[in-house]
C-alpha cells in the first residue's frame, strides 16, 4: 500500500480551488451580461389605452427591441395620426449621452438614464436644443410598456402624451 504525502494532497486542493475561482471570475461577468433586458421583443401600440395631446393619435405602431452589442436598438414602424407611414430607429444606451434617432420629425437625438429595472428616463433634442422629456416604464409583469412625453413637437405645439404598448 502506497502512502500519499499530505503536502501533495493539500497542494492539489489549493491548485484546484484557484482554478475554480479563476473560471468563476472569468465566466460570471459573461453570464450576467448575457441576461437579456426584458424589453427585448415586439410591442404593439394599444390605441385605446393611449392618450395623445394635442393629437391626432398614432393609428398603429410596432416596436421591435433587439440587442445591438452593448446597446439596445429600437426599430419602429407604423402609421401616424395623419395616415402617413413612419419608420425609424433609436439606439438606447442608458449612459445619459445623446445618440441619433432616425424617422422622427420631432427630435433627432435621445439620451437615456436608467432609474430602476423597470424605468428609463429620456431627454430628446432637435438641432442641439432640448425639446422633450419623458419616460418608459415596464409593468412589473413585463406585458405592458407605458411611454410619457412632454415638450414640443415638430409643429411647435405643446405635447403631453401617454402611449401604451402590449408585448406580443
Amino acid at each position: 500500500m502506497k502512502l500519499v504525502d499530505l503536502s501533495t494532497v493539500v497542494a492539489r486542493r489549493v491548485v484546484t480551488s484557484i482554478l475554480v475561482a479563476f473560471i468563476f471570475a472569468v465566466a460570471l461577468p459573461q453570464i450576467a451580461f448575457a441576461q437579456v433586458d426584458p424589453v427585448i421583443g415586439t410591442w404593439k401600440l394599444n390605441v385605446a389605452k393611449s392618450k395623445f395631446a394635442p393629437g391626432p393619435s398614432l393609428q398603429s405602431m410596432t416596436i421591435r427591441y433587439e440587442v445591438a452589442g452593448q446597446a439596445i436598438r429600437n426599430n419602429f414602424e407604423g402609421i401616424d395620426g395623419e395616415g402617413k407611414p413612419v419608420k425609424g430607429t433609436f439606439t438606447i444606451i442608458a449612459d445619459g449621452k445623446y445618440y441619433p434617432v432616425t424617422g422622427v420629425p420631432d427630435f433627432d437625438s435621445s439620451a437615456y438614464k436608467r432609474v430602476d429595472a423597470y424605468t428609463l428616463e429620456n431627454t430628446r433634442m432637435k438641432a442641439g436644443k432640448v425639446v422633450q422629456s419623458g419616460s418608459r416604464v415596464m409593468a412589473r409583469d413585463g406585458r405592458t410598456l407605458t411611454f410619457t412625453a412632454k415638450g414640443v413637437n415638430a409643429k411647435g405645439q405643446q405635447i403631453n402624451d401617454v402611449v401604451v404598448y402590449d408585448k406580443q
